[in-house]
């Protein structure tokens, strides 16, 4: 079960965006996983893509089309990631492209493909393209919620949140999507995920508002520190709301913070339904001569798998975090200043356990479903956070029978 995470009840429809949700049968059976979401004429579109060497097809197409024309499509399919499928693999994801087009009467480089699932696989083309001739009329406004399903594959829950503000006395819909569980390691992306406005933001305006969002959430999360080979985080505005362009600094920073609010939840989503996990963890490194440093050490503590043990085990080893610090390639770090705290229990100070612990009050802390890592590093002004999981007997068989 995912760590105090329900799914979405209510997400809001936004102008100019229609979706369809079928049951293709691309992998498996009475099973929604096909998604299609069209855009209006005039869309300004701007998407991240994962920087992992080995990027799938889908990825390869939808950069070259997205750098070409005007989006008007998103196909999204779940069950087999059309990854490492060479030319057929590009060829099957502009065949589902023209497919789209067609039906839409649209250009095929206005669709942009996406796939998550099993990597090394052909897709089963004969089902996904019956799929799009089943969605295409069906499309509706108010499919939000099915779509979050469509979308998922390891996930327990879907994921999704709708966010309205107001600017200059109208109101500003923003809705968006994702799925992820596993294969969770920022280089963006490390997921799927979709997100529209009704806002009218110009397209450099809202390429800027996505990368530093993005830095603010998606790239902020770790399962296993694995960079998945097909993921992408899309923005699209549709500019039909009531408000007008958006371009003061006022109104675009209203809109950016609710963008991060919507980025954050998405992200954070994920990490709460992690495979396998059973504890969502917050890793705070502040007093950092630079920024890069408190990072590294962040993910140093994040990636170690004798400290998520301990988490899963509920275990007050706190020798386990200072381990994973002191591997750190930090030069600045200087073991003797730092101060360690668990939900506000002093572990370490400066360097060396804190007179006020106790094991008991250790184990109270360790035992709850939040925990809270913070890592004082008292060298400078720097800071960062990271969110991730524990790692647990489910992680292990989650990934060892994932394709069966």
């Amino acid at each position: 079960m995912p760590v105090n995470l329900s799914p979405p009840t209510t997400l809001l429809p936004v102008n100019g965006v229609e979706l369809a949700t079928v049951a293709a049968g691309i992998r498996y059976q009475e099973r929604d996983d096909l998604v299609l979401i069209t855009l209006c004429e005039g869309t300004r579109v701007a998407a991240v893509f994962t920087q992992n060497k080995c990027c799938a097809a889908p990825v390869i197409v939808a950069k070259q089309h997205l750098a070409q024309a005007e989006t008007r499509a998103l196909l999204i399919n779940s069950g087999n990631a059309n990854a490492v499928t060479g030319e057929q693999g590009l060829s099957d994801a502009m065949l589902s492209c023209e497919r789209v087009a067609s039906s839409l009467e649209i250009k095929a480089n206005q669709v942009l493909p996406f796939s998550t699932g099993v990597i090394g696989e052909p897709l089963n083309m004969a089902a996904l393209l019956s799929g799009v001739d089943y969605a295409v009329p069906r499309l509706a406004a108010d499919e939000w919620l099915s779509a979050a399903s469509g979308i998922m594959t390891t996930d327990t829950v879907p994921k999704g949140i709708s966010v309205v503000i107001q600017i200059n006395g109208q109101d500003v819909t923003i809705t968006g999507i994702s799925k992820g569980s596993g294969m969770i390691c920022p280089n963006m992306a490390t997921m799927l995920a979709y997100v529209v406005t009704d806002a009218d933001i110009a397209q450099g305006d809202l390429e800027s508002l996505l990368s530093a969002a993005t830095q603010k959430s998606f790239n902020r999360i770790t399962v296993d520190s694995d960079t998945s080979t097909n993921d992408a985080l899309v923005l699209a505005a549709t500019g039909r709301s009531a408000t007008g362009h958006l371009s003061s600094e006022e109104e675009l920073d209203s809109f950016s913070s609710a963008l991060e609010e919507v980025l954050v939840h998405l992200a954070t989503a994920i990490i709460r339904d992690g495979e396998g996990a059973t504890k969502f963890v917050s890793i705070e490194v502040l007093g950092g001569l630079k920024e890069e440093d408190c990072r590294t050490i962040a993910y140093d503590i994040a990636h170690s798998p004798l400290v998520k043990t301990a988490l899963y085990a509920s275990d007050p080893n706190w020798g386990r975090i200072l381990m994973a610090l002191g591997k750190s390639s930090v030069d600045s770090l200087e073991m003797a200043k730092v101060d360690i705290f668990i939900n506000g229990v002093a572990l370490i100070e400066h360097g060396q356990p804190a007179s006020s612990y106790s094991e008991e009050a250790g184990q109270a802390v360790f035992q709850q479903e939040e925990i809270t890592i913070s890592i004082n590093l008292n060298t400078g002004a720097s800071c960062f956070n990271v969110w991730t999981s524990d790692l647990s007997h489910d992680y292990v068989s989650i990934n060892a029978d994932y394709r069966s």
